[in-house]
């Protein structure tokens, strides 16, 4: 019995995060996607807002600022880019 490449090498869940698109359109293919959590403060247990800024890639430019969009981790693109866009969540309003 062989084994296939894909039984042999199973690939790891990959991480996911949702966050709201910052910047779009500066720097062509790339998102940049402000990702807020909470945590616990260690000493006094009240909960703080915290944040983290990812840039993604987006192949097709799908995305537009204020958008809530899901990124999934990939290899490294460029130097800041190790994410990618999967979806568009939810689209921002457009002003007229």
């Amino acid at each position: 019995m062989e084994e296939t490449a894909t039984q042999r090498k199973a690939r790891k869940a990959r991480r996911s995060v949702t966050g709201v698109v910052t910047s779009a359109h500066k720097t062509p293919k790339t998102l940049r996607v402000e990702v807020q959590y909470r945590v616990r403060h260690g000493q006094y247990g009240k909960y703080i807002r915290r944040r983290t800024v990812l840039h993604a890639h987006d192949e097709k430019g799908e995305a537009r600022a204020g958008d809530r969009v899901q990124l999934m981790e990939c290899r490294p693109i460029s130097k800041t880019k190790t994410w990618r866009l999967v979806k568009v969540l939810e689209a921002a309003p457009q002003d007229e």
